[in-house]
């Protein structure tokens, strides 16, 4: 076999597996690179159908700012919840993949997946996948804390043991050691009741729970309680044959 034929064949097996991956991760519903620029610098302006909570919960403080080809979270020292950057997402089973960087060792990024429709749970939340430096935890919050009767239960500071010992079978938490202010790859993928989060090509933490599972995740919610930055999302939807 010649160089040149060899050559040929490494790209070809590259290309198929490249597709193959492609197949695996489901139809490509939603991919943003943030390379635009923004209008004005005085309030959110993230375009794209994104949206954010800064209006109603940073007195209109601008917390993200696209710049470098990336998307700058920051929460605003007015602001009174953590950073929401929002946008639709309609899949049942399928995935999500972006470039993150933690800027310091107590920044967390949270990718919260909701489903407004849903009324039996506070503000949609299903679950989310937390991911800060020391640690990334996977929680079911459809039968867990953002359930309705646990939601006001614990707002009225009435759990009982039970409850209390019941929630903690809703969330698991890895350690993990991710260096801060350097670009991490992380994909989460969501099939049937288990969530597997993956960082840098390696699977980090993986959790079954009947909250996963809800039909339809309508909502994908980057959720930063002090700063993070975010490049190069893409969101999978899974087609069932």
């Amino acid at each position: 076999m010649t160089k040149n034929t060899l050559a040929l064949a490494i790209l070809f097996q590259f290309a198929f597996s490249s597709v193959l991956l492609a197949d695996q991760r489901g139809k490509l519903i939603f991919e943003d690179s943030f390379e635009r620029n923004e209008s004005q610098e005085q309030t959110d302006e993230v375009g794209n159908g994104w949206n954010t909570n800064s209006k109603s919960r940073a007195a209109g403080n601008k917390q993200v700012d696209l710049k470098d080809g990336a998307m700058h979270i920051k929460m605003h020292p007015q602001a009174d919840h953590a950073v929401s950057v929002t946008h639709q997402a309609e899949f049942k089973n399928g995935s999500v993949e972006l470039r993150f960087k933690l800027e310091g060792e107590k920044d967390i990024l949270g990718l919260d997946f909701a489903d407004q429709k849903f009324k039996d749970v506070h503000a949609g939340h299903l679950f989310k996948v937390t991911v800060a430096a020391k640690y990334v935890q996977i929680h079911d919050m459809k039968l867990g804390d953002m359930n309705m009767k646990y939601h006001a239960a614990k707002k009225a500071k009435s759990l009982t043991d039970e409850q209390k010992a019941f929630l903690s079978t809703t969330k698991k938490k890895v350690p993990a050691k991710l260096a801060v202010g350097q670009w991490h790859d992380l994909m989460v993928q969501i099939v049937g009741d288990k969530v597997t989060a993956s960082i840098d090509g390696k699977e980090t933490a993986s959790f079954s729970s009947q909250g996963f599972a809800h039909p339809t995740k309508r909502m994908l919610r980057l959720a930063v309680p002090r700063s993070a930055v975010v490049d190069d999302v893409k969101i999978f939807s899974l087609i069932e044959s």
